[in-house]
């Protein structure tokens, strides 16, 4: 269950790009150092009478703490995300941002961004690093398509998310990062995440917003919902935040269920137009990150589906309360459902029953050898006796003499 307790401000004012580099890192890493320059803040949402985002001048030097949390350099030498089209359907990506040259292409007037927010998520996703700057994205390697999800000042609604997704399936995006979630239109946004699913493009957003109004009325922050859309739809893939500590600001959104955490609050990345920077926070910003990673591995592994996308980046994500994404892992390692077989035992072989006749014929042979051997030892005893005896009968007494045999009278001459 995905449900918002808390309330979050956006970014009021800059904030030091060197208190961000050297917090310390969830995963041990050794945090980057950069220049203390401040940024201007980027929003979601501009009030009706607030100017349109304008170019930085500042920029972030050295590489940021969520550029070396993910490993991207490892993750680069694997795959860089070319040949992928990421679409942003946000508030706009502008067309004259040098780290996205010649990677926007816009749908309408999605080329224009007054707001800034989905220049600054393109960036998340797709900037290339450049000499003296630290801030890349994910996928330096793919393709932007900007599709309008937003009005020209931010606000949006289910009909206008829902259309943006499906034209961004239609126009052969592979990941489709949505920027905004809703805590109305299930119906419709469920659909539409379908419809992606049903071509094969994975749909990732914010598991809820990055801060919760506040009640016109009351002046306190309205009533969460349990449950934000198209995060909580069927197939998609739903991201929070965390900082350059591990852990999520005290003022951000309660969020439950998301599928994968990601570097989201205070991350660096570029403005509606030039080379400058801005500084943001809140889960849409982290779900940027997750897109580019998914940008990643359908590169080093085109022939996943968006599923299989999805399950990679989860199983391989660093273990954590919400598995946190792992760039590098996600693209080095190859995951399959395939198990090994079981080995079958051979069928046991049954000999037919033997034949009586040996065995009968071998009890014939043992009971005359049988009996040949008692003949034998009676002979042993026997015999030897009988010689001791002279052969005499066995009633004669032994020194008796035996009476000689009587002559045969022979017979008278002339007889006849």
């Amino acid at each position: 269950m995905r449900r918002v307790l808390t309330h979050r401000h956006p970014v009021a004012r800059a904030v030091a790009a060197a208190a961000l580099a050297t917090a310390p890192l969830a995963t041990g890493a050794t945090p980057a150092t950069a220049d203390s320059v401040e940024l201007p803040a980027v929003t979601s949402v501009l009030a009706s009478d607030a100017p349109c985002a304008k170019a930085s001048t500042k920029k972030a030097e050295d590489a940021t703490w969520s550029r070396a949390t993910l490993g991207l350099g490892r993750a680069w030498e694997l795959s860089q995300g070319a040949g992928v089209t990421v679409a942003v359907v946000d508030s706009g990506v502008g067309t004259d941002i040098p780290a996205l040259s010649g990677r926007v292409t816009a749908v309408g007037d999605a080329g224009e961004d007054c707001v800034g927010h989905g220049s600054f998520a393109a960036g998340l996703i797709a900037a290339a690093p450049g000499k003296g700057v630290g801030v890349a994205g994910v996928a330096p390697g793919a393709r932007i398509l900007a599709v309008r999800g937003a009005q020209p000042r931010g606000e949006t609604t289910a009909a206008t998310l829902a259309a943006a997704i499906r034209t961004a399936v239609d126009k052969g995006a592979e990941v489709i990062y949505v920027g905004r979630v809703l805590a109305t239109g299930k119906a419709e946004l469920t659909k539409a995440a379908a419809y992606a699913a049903e071509h094969d493009a994975l749909v990732v957003a914010p598991v809820g917003p990055d801060f919760l109004p506040r009640d016109r009325n009351t002046g306190g922050t309205v009533e969460p919902a349990p449950w934000y859309w198209p995060a909580s739809a069927p197939g998609v893939l739903s991201v929070i935040d965390y900082g350059p500590d591990g852990k999520r600001p005290d003022s951000a959104p309660a969020l439950d269920g998301a599928d994968l955490a990601a570097p989201g609050d205070a991350v660096v990345s570029v403005g509606p137009k030039g080379s400058g920077h801005y500084i943001g926070s809140g889960s849409s910003l982290a779900a940027a990150h997750v897109a580019g990673a998914a940008a990643l591995v359908r590169a080093r592994y085109p022939e996943m589906s968006a599923a299989e996308v999805a399950r990679q980046l989860t199983v391989a994500a660093y273990p954590s309360d919400t598995p946190r994404v792992d760039p590098y892992a996600a693209v080095s390692s190859l995951l399959t459902d395939k198990q090994g077989a079981t080995p079958k035992p051979a069928a046991a072989h049954v000999p037919p029953a033997a034949s009586a006749e040996p065995r009968q014929r071998a009890l014939i042979i043992v009971g005359a050898a049988g009996g040949l051997v008692l003949l034998v030892a009676a002979g042993a005893v026997l015999i030897p006796r009988g010689r001791a005896r002279g052969w005499r009968p066995g009633g004669a007494r032994d020194g008796e003499p035996t009476a000689p045999a009587e002559p045969t009278e022979p017979a008278a001459a002339g007889s006849s």
